[in-house]
């Protein structure tokens, strides 16, 4: 993904950041269903570059809006309030794909104060997964000196940095990174269990120090691989989200020059699972470009390829909005510009 930072978004939308919404992906089982209408509500707007926004699940209603730059910012009651929930830019590199890019609250937020956040590192670039805590004065403001860093991971160049971070319904935080940067994954990093570049970690954020490995990790056992890895084979899975109803897993992996992809992982899979890259673009083989070897590999259950004429370039977001008739809303980004349209079944 090369654009997602040029759409300069200045407003929050029925509870979503204001990016250009471009696919709607319909799941109605044998027969293909029209997307159901997709209309905008201003909710809040004043936002510099906001690249997630998350709720603390403690029953405020509050929303949280995270920045690229560096700041967290609060809705409540409709209004964005005036001091930031954290504020970390002097330690934030940002700009093009690079900033504060994730934030996840414990599940027991409400009683332990814990949330998390994932940034690129200001002079170097290097990836940072750190916890924070609430002020025990404030319940609206993070306090900066309470910083524990679980991992880092050094990124070599400025794309491709991944950053979605998400606690699944088994209670461990699940953590999106990219390959490296770069194009075509020069040093196979998406297939090298040895390295954190180009995968979807899970890890158990109660440990003393640093993180834990939970001990159903599919990886635990095997030699010369990182027992924290989940999933392998991506390349820059920029979000993925749970199914609140079942507890499936749906992963929006960027594509290289033809191919964007959603990824799937039934609920209660054992992980494990190589999505393809840089084998794969999609259901294409990439490296080599022809006869591939498929073996082992969980192909995407949907990939739509790049239209230049119409919009479609990088797949940057999805959600199980609701039920029946499944539906994903996923985004792309043309220089800021709005498009919409394709639908695809399963």
């Amino acid at each position: 993904m090369t654009r997602i930072s040029s759409a300069s978004a200045s407003a929050i939308c029925a509870a979503a950041i204001r990016i250009p919404i471009a696919l709607i992906f319909v799941f109605c089982g044998a027969a293909f269903a029209a997307p159901p209408a997709v209309t905008l509500r201003l909710v809040a707007s004043g936002f510099t570059n906001p690249v997630e926004i998350a709720h603390a699940g403690d029953g405020s209603g509050r929303l949280f809006v995270v920045q690229q730059g560096g700041v967290i910012k609060i809705i409540t009651d409709g209004a964005v309030l005036a001091t930031p929930f954290l504020d970390i830019t002097a330690q934030v590199l940002s700009g093009g794909e690079r900033g504060l890019l994730g934030l996840a609250f414990h599940p027991q937020f409400r009683a332990n104060g814990r949330f998390y956040v994932y940034y690129t590192r200001q002079t170097d670039g290097t990836i940072v997964v750190s916890e924070y805590l609430r002020s025990a004065a404030n319940a609206d403001v993070a306090d900066p000196a309470t910083e524990r860093q679980l991992f880092t991971v050094t990124h070599p160049l400025g794309n491709h940095n991944g950053g979605h971070i998400v606690f699944g319904p088994d209670g461990y935080l699940y953590i999106g990174i990219g390959d490296g940067g770069g194009g075509g994954d020069t040093d196979n990093n998406a297939q090298n269990l040895g390295v954190r570049l180009g995968k979807l970690l899970r890890i158990d954020v109660n440990a003393a120090s640093g993180f834990g490995v939970p001990p159903s990790n599919p990886f635990v056992a095997r030699a010369g691989a990182l027992p924290e890895i989940w999933a392998y084979g991506l390349r820059n899975p920029w979000k993925f989200n749970f199914d609140r109803a079942t507890g499936d897993l749906l992963i929006a992996d960027v594509g290289q020059n033809a191919w964007e992809e959603v990824d799937f992982e039934p609920a209660g899979d054992p992980g494990g699972r190589n999505y393809g890259w840089r084998i794969m673009e999609g259901n294409h083989c990439f490296n080599p470009s022809s006869g591939c070897n498929l073996t082992g590999i969980t192909l995407p259950i949907i990939e739509y390829g790049h239209n230049f004429s119409s919009g479609g370039f990088a797949i940057i977001g999805g959600y199980v909005a609701q039920r029946g008739c499944r539906w994903i809303p996923a985004h792309y980004n043309r220089w800021g510009e709005w498009r919409s349209g394709h639908c695809a079944r399963y």
